[in-house]
């Protein structure tokens, strides 16, 4: 069984300095696995390729440095604020593990030229055709032709359905959400379910504002589109902000592009599915969804640490709804505490009303009671925490009532 020991230090933080632990199977396993991926997909030159074996190198060998960005990187002065003086020279391995993975993927990018304004790979997403394959699958597919049903059933069925197939992202079967027990915890178990204080908050025709923070891109955005198509057009909100990543992140996160890409599928597919996305490309094109940007939504930080024009933007919202892992850590502190520890605690900081839908696929969880984190442990040690298969819709409802202090 895996200590807490063995995957942080004293103060909380997890690193991926214990051999045998989650964090380290990333560094170690995951992201070069990942760089072998990216080589597959792109004819890259000798250079790319040599810049590929150097980060593989470094960043997979324990005693390992990492190197700083090119002096001249545009986001250098960034990043420099986001903490790299302090870990940059130092190992992969001893540093947070939210900053070293973040890092990683910053640093993967300037591999293969996605930021070189000389270069021939500027700007091509080296994560594209893992995206474009995923949205084209046969199993995207299914999911869009059971909306075709889904639309025959109570606007109540329908916004349960949508909301978890966007909570299970690519392990969402819209079919199987419209049977009797799509909420049986048997099948799709939720460790903790805020759902009906999530819908309270957005009571139709109050010209609410919805945020939501996506996570990844192709078969896992399309249902938060089409989520978010349903808070517009039954007037559980008025506008809808999807905020997205300003460039290429963790493999899959969603880009400007992605969202496109996903708007024309849903567009130029029949039934249900194409009417949904006729009316979120005039939503786009009217202002109702709009989509940002903001360059700390790549940072390595916790949201606790946000600059002060997103907390503004944020505190703008009737609720704020982030998706996923990634956002999750981020939002509650990438640090192991008991499950128990209280989410509305972890979130005070957070300037809006904010609902977290999640699958759990990394160490950090909270807002769970003592005998669910009991009945885990017992029946699956700690890989409950990493494995994909629970997930959290925890809310917290209020208005922020104060700060809180997290490391980086």
């Amino acid at each position: 069984m895996e200590n807490v020991e063995e995957v942080d230090d004293v103060d909380g933080v997890i690193r991926s300095n214990a051999a045998g632990s989650f964090p380290y199977s990333v560094l170690r396993e995951r992201h070069p696995a990942l760089i072998q991926r990216v080589r597959d997909a792109f004819p890259y030159d000798p250079e790319r390729q040599q810049a590929l074996d150097a980060l593989l190198r470094e960043s997979t060998d324990p005693a390992g440095v990492m190197e700083p960005l090119p002096a001249d990187a545009r986001d250098c002065e960034q990043w420099e604020e986001w903490g790299s003086g302090e870990h940059v020279g130092g190992s992969w391995f001893d540093a947070p593990f939210l900053w070293a993975e973040s890092y990683f993927y910053r640093r993967l990018l300037d591999a293969v030229g996605y930021f070189d304004a000389a270069g021939p790979w500027q700007g091509i997403d080296p994560f594209r055709p893992f995206k474009q394959a995923e949205l084209r699958s046969p199993e995207a597919q299914a999911e869009l032709t059971a909306l075709d049903r889904l639309a025959q059933e109570p606007p109540e069925t329908r916004a349960r359905a949508l909301l978890h197939g966007s909570l299970w992202g690519n392990r969402a079967d819209l079919g199987f959400q419209l049977t009797a027990n799509a909420t049986d915890t048997a099948t799709t178990p939720l460790l903790a379910d805020d759902s009906e204080r999530l819908w309270s908050l957005l009571p139709p025709g109050a010209g609410n504002t919805v945020q939501v923070v996506a996570d990844n891109a192709g078969r896992e955005l399309v249902p938060d589109l089409l989520l978010i198509d349903h808070f517009l057009s039954h007037a559980h909100a008025e506008q809808a902000v999807l905020q997205v990543k300003p460039h290429p992140y963790y493999v899959s996160d969603a880009t400007p592009m992605d969202v496109i890409d996903a708007l024309r599928h849903l567009k130029e597919a029949p039934g249900a599915a194409g009417e949904a996305g006729e009316r979120l490309w005039h939503a786009t094109s009217t202002g109702h969804m709009q989509l940002r940007t903001h360059p700390f939504s790549c940072a390595p930080l916790p949201y606790s640490s946000m600059p002060d024009d997103l907390r503004d933007d944020f505190a703008t919202a009737t609720l704020t709804i982030l998706k996923g892992d990634l956002n999750y850590r981020r939002l509650v502190g990438d640090r192991l505490r008991p499950p128990t520890t209280s989410f509305t605690a972890l979130t005070s900081y957070f300037p809006s009303p904010v609902a977290a839908l999640r699958t759990l696929k990394s160490d950090v969880v909270a807002g769970l009671d003592e005998k669910t984190e009991r009945t885990l442990n017992a029946s699956e040690d700690r890989a409950w925490r990493t494995s994909g298969t629970h997930a959290v819709i925890q809310v917290r409802d209020s208005r922020a009532q104060g700060t809180v202090d997290e490391p980086a």
